[in-house]
C-alpha cells in the first residue's frame, strides 16, 4: 500500500484496479458488520484491553490500586506527607520516603514566596513534626541555607553548596552564643542541582532532624539544643525560588 499521495486524490482507491469495490478493500467479501480491526466483530468493551475493559484504570493490570502509587507503601496521611515503608526511621504510617526506585524530581509548583523566608514555629520543635519545603534551586546558585533559630542560636544550620574548592557539601552545624560548633559533612550523595526543582522533607523527634530530598532519606542531625521548644522560627535564605512552606504534625 502506498504511503502519501503526492499527485492529488484518484477518484477511485489507486491500489484497486478497475474502480472502488463497493466494500472496504482491505476487506474481501464486502465490510464486516463491526469493526475490521476486530475480526469476528467488535468487542463489546474497548479494544485495546482484549477481553474486555478493566473495571479501573487500564494502567494498572488488575485494577487500580487503593493509595496513590507514586507514594511506595501507601497514601500519604495529609498534604504533603510521605508514607513510608520504614527503613531510615521515618515512621510507618507517617511521613517520610520509602527506599523507592529512585530519587523523584517534583513538579515546579505555581506559587512563589518571598526570599529571605521566616517561618515561625508558634510550638516549637516537638515530636513529629513535619516541614515540608519546595521550591527551585537558581540556575548560578553558589549555596542555599536553612536555619533553625532560637532567639540568636541556631540549632540546625542546613548549608548545601555547590562548590565549595570545586566540590559540592553540604554543611550542617549549630551556633550557640555566636560560636559555631562542630561541622558535619560527610554525606554519599548530594541531590540538588542547579536550575531544578526539589523538595525537603525535615521530621522533627525527640533526638534529631531527619531530612529527606526529593522522596530519599539523605541525613540526621541529632539535637544540640535540648530546648527544643525555644526553637522558634526556621529561616530559608540564598540561591534559591521558594514555592511553598508546610508544617504538620505527623501521627
Amino acid at each position: 500500500m502506498s504511503s502519501c499521495n503526492s499527485g492529488g486524490q484518484p477518484a477511485a482507491n489507486p491500489t484497486w484496479p478497475g474502480g472502488q469495490p463497493a466494500a472496504n478493500p482491505t476487506w474481501p467479501g464486502g465490510q464486516p458488520a463491526a469493526n475490521p480491526t476486530w475480526p469476528g466483530g467488535q468487542p463489546a468493551a474497548n479494544p485495546t484491553w482484549p477481553g474486555g475493559q478493566p473495571a479501573a484504570n487500564p494502567t494498572w493490570p488488575g485494577g487500580q490500586p487503593a493509595a496513590n502509587p507514586t507514594w511506595p507503601g501507601g497514601q500519604h496521611g495529609g498534604e504533603g506527607m510521605m508514607q513510608p515503608a520504614a527503613p531510615g526511621g521515618w515512621p510507618n504510617p507517617g511521613p517520610g520516603p520509602g527506599p523507592g526506585p529512585g530519587p523523584t524530581i517534583p513538579a515546579i509548583s505555581q506559587h512563589s514566596l518571598v526570599v529571605p523566608h521566616k517561618q515561625t514555629l508558634p510550638n516549637g520543635i516537638y515530636d513529629k513534626l513535619l516541614i515540608t519545603i519546595t521550591g527551585t534551586i537558581k540556575p548560578n546558585a553558589d549555596k542555599i541555607t536553612i536555619d533553625f533559630a532560637a532567639s540568636s542560636d541556631l540549632a540546625f544550620h542546613f548549608n548545601p553548596r555547590f562548590n565549595e574548592s570545586g566540590k559540592k557539601v553540604i554543611v550542617r552545624n549549630s551556633c550557640f552564643s555566636k560560636k559555631w560548633g562542630k561541622e558535619e559533612r560527610d554525606l554519599l550523595h548530594f541531590p540538588f542541582v542547579q536550575g531544578q526543582p526539589f523538595e525537603i522533607k525535615i521530621l522533627c523527634t525527640n533526638r534529631e532532624f531527619k531530612v529527606a530530598v526529593n522522596n530519599s532519606h539523605l541525613l540526621d542531625f541529632k539535637h544540640r539544643l535540648t530546648n527544643l521548644r525555644s526553637i522558634n522560627a526556621v529561616n530559608i535564605y540564598n540561591d534559591l525560588n521558594l514555592s511553598r512552606v508546610n508544617m504538620e504534625t505527623v501521627p
